[in-house]
């Protein structure tokens, strides 16, 4: 198993993309790469705490290759945006990728650079030192199959769950 700590934008909608992919054994919504030990979520939202939204997702690499995992986050979310997806608008909210490894590291710079071709360039994502990973409070964690009529799930999730399933449709959970 592998896992990767991601982050661009709102986690309910990355964890929501990356539960529709075989090979994917969880996904968990948390805080990194901010200066407050055990943040809640009300103070993520303040964007004083320097933390990101990310989700550390959990995957096997012989069912779903680790390129896809990557791209797919470089699918589900607008890299080129910086500290915002959408309306959502602040620190919290960036595109950033937080490696545990030399070798992690390596795959998320590759993955940058096809995702500034797949983009046409202009990709702000950042790399990060991996510190503490904060799991988020409860009812963040697969949030979207808790509140599925929930009007930001509908909004912005939904979109970005089908730009997922539609590009990576093989690996695709049935």
């Amino acid at each position: 198993m592998e896992t990767y700590i991601l982050a661009g934008g709102c986690f309910w909608c990355l964890d929501a993309a990356y539960r529709a992919l075989n090979g994917v054994k969880s996904v968990e919504s948390g805080y990194i790469g901010g200066m407050r030990p055990y943040p809640s979520y009300e103070q993520v939202c303040t964007g004083a705490t320097g933390h990101a939204e990310a989700v550390a997702v959990t995957f096997d690499p012989d069912v779903i290759p680790s390129e896809v995992i990557l791209d797919a986050f470089f699918t589900m979310h607008d890299p080129r945006q910086l500290n915002r997806q959408g309306n959502d608008v602040g620190t919290q909210y960036r595109s950033a990728m937080f490696p545990q490894s030399d070798a992690q590291r390596e795959e998320f710079l590759a993955a940058i650079d096809r995702a500034n071709e797949m983009w046409g360039g202009g990709v702000v994502t950042t790399i990060e030192d991996a510190d503490v990973f904060y799991p988020a409070e409860d009812y963040h964690q697969d949030f979207f199959a808790k509140n599925p009529g929930q009007g930001y799930c509908l909004a912005v999730a939904v979109p970005k769950v089908n730009k997922v399933r539609a590009a990576f449709s093989e690996y695709i959970a049935r």
